[in-house]
């Protein structure tokens, strides 16, 4: 028998002499009166608290022992005192393991060196735990296990813990931020019969009531504009949605996204928008508008300033990394500069349109350079087929690329509100292939679709960004793994 079997085991015999004791951990009932965060700040000499949380650590002095109550807002010290709980508890007490969970009454003191604890009166077993914690209980780092069983790495790692509830808070005050500022926030399909609204790989599922295939949704573009058609006219999403693609440090194939449209706005509108929406969250959640990254060791690499944000049109940004005369020279030229020049070979696929070459020019060599907010403006016109085409200079649509941190944030655009344009558009980017088309979304925007502008942010991502993170894996409670 292993060593964790032989723990397990000793476990159940542990709760096999409670229960003969007439001791059901799993029937017991406590209700704590606060947390444990909210005892220490609230710190009376003598005051009696009722708190309830799991084991982490405990100290054994013979007749006395200290043990760490931890939930979620953090732990506290509990004291506990033969002369005090009697002979009997005393022994049931000294016999509880960690991570068990108790429910626990008694007066807080401050102890000789300064720790605000609870003098131990009362106690209750509310849950026995039959598996030890991890090897490392402070500080978890197999990342196989900190992923697959991500509830060890919450208990584990305070640090963990605190991000997800620091995500958990930004999804509420980026709901606020709309929500006074007059959005409705409306649901759309997940399942759609023709994935739209975005170039990807969709999830294909089959309805057996239907008899027909539907697809995952890539995006949540398109049902928003029937919604503007039909008089919403500001209204925001917080959604998932699922690409079948590559899994990386920034790509998850299940993520979640927010979407807003604003009748009447455009680009310009929504560039505000967003470094409102960014600003404020970090204000709220952060307390600060500056952003540190850091290493392993805890030393700060780079810090983010939220308080300026720069802009640049995506051509002159191509231009200061690829040569002046990037777009007067021919296809052929841009495709060989590329892959000889700077040195692109394995970024650029044999049958890469001429877009497609300078976009991945910009993906790798100026993108990654935009640590501080920066908004692109101004993008290839086949990249947004769904935005209204620059005035001054029609290869380009009135679009957006918020970039933080080397990646991109948030897109906005000036959204295409001329039916007759946006078919033509959608056409061409189907190469021909009707079934490809929305025709109810076209149907739709014959029938009005008021000027409008339109973002996209990435959850993940701004999670990442604002939190420090490296690995869009450490804001996703449960990333997608393969199956072992």
């Amino acid at each position: 028998m292993d060593e964790t079997n032989a723990l397990i085991e000793q476990r159940k015999s542990k709760l096999a002499a409670l229960r003969a004791r007439g001791i059901d951990p799993f029937q017991n009932k406590f209700t704590p009166a606060e947390s444990c965060a909210a005892a220490r700040e609230h710190y009376v000499e003598g005051r009696e608290v009722a708190l309830a949380g799991r084991i982490t650590a405990h100290r054994d002095m013979g007749k006395s022992m200290f043990i760490d109550l931890r939930d979620q807002s953090g732990r506290i010290q509990v004291y506990a005192q033969k002369n005090t709980l009697g002979d009997e508890q005393f022994d049931i007490f000294k016999h509880l393991d960690l991570a068990d969970f108790i429910g626990v009454t008694g007066t807080l003191f401050t102890t000789k060196t300064g720790e605000i604890s609870v003098k131990l009166t009362r106690f209750v077993i509310l849950a026995k735990a039959l598996r030890p914690p991890p090897a490392k209980w402070h500080g978890l780092e197999d990342t196989e296990i900190r992923y697959r069983q991500r509830y060890l790495d919450l208990m584990a790692n305070p640090d963990v813990k605190d991000v997800f509830l620091k995500r958990s808070a930004i999804i509420h005050e980026i709901r606020q931020f709309f929500h006074e500022r007059g959005y409705v926030e409306v649901e759309t399909p997940t399942m759609q019969a023709i994935p739209g609204g975005a170039a990807a790989q969709p999830f294909k599922t089959f309805h057996n009531a239907l008899g027909c295939e539907f697809y995952l949704r890539i995006a949540l573009e398109l049902y928003h504009k029937r919604l503007l058609v039909g008089g919403i006219d500001k209204l925001f999403e917080i959604g998932k949605n699922f690409r079948n693609e590559g899994l990386s440090r920034r790509h998850n194939p299940e993520f979640t996204m927010l979407e807003a449209y604003q009748a009447f706005g455009d680009y310009e509108t929504m560039m505000e928008t967003v470094e409102s929406l960014i600003r404020h969250v970090a204000q709220k959640v952060l307390g600060t508008l500056v952003v540190e990254f850091k290493d392993a060791e805890g030393k700060v690499t780079h810090t983010i300033d939220l308080t300026t944000w720069k802009r640049a049109k995506y051509k002159d940004l191509v231009r200061a990394v690829a040569g002046n005369d990037w777009f007067e020279v021919t296809p052929e030229e841009r495709r060989r500069r590329a892959m000889e020049d700077l040195k692109l070979a394995g970024d650029i696929a044999k049958g890469y349109e001429d877009f497609e070459v300078t976009g991945a020019v910009f993906e790798k060599l100026v993108e990654p350079t935009l640590i501080q907010p920066t908004f692109v403006t101004h993008l290839p016109k086949e990249l947004v087929p769904l935005a209204k085409l620059s005035p001054d200079d029609p290869t380009t649509v009135e679009v957006f690329e918020c970039c933080i941190n080397g990646q991109e944030i948030s897109p906005g655009y000036t959204e295409q509100n001329d039916p007759l344009q946006q078919r033509a558009t959608l056409e061409h980017q189907a190469g021909g292939e009707q079934q490809k088309l929305d025709e109810d979304f076209l149907v739709a925007l014959e029938h009005g679709m008021p000027p409008a502008g339109g973002i996209g942010i990435g959850i993940d991502r701004l999670c990442m960004m604002l939190l420090g993170q490296d690995s869009i894996r450490d804001v996703i409670l449960f990333p997608q793994l393969k199956p072992k």
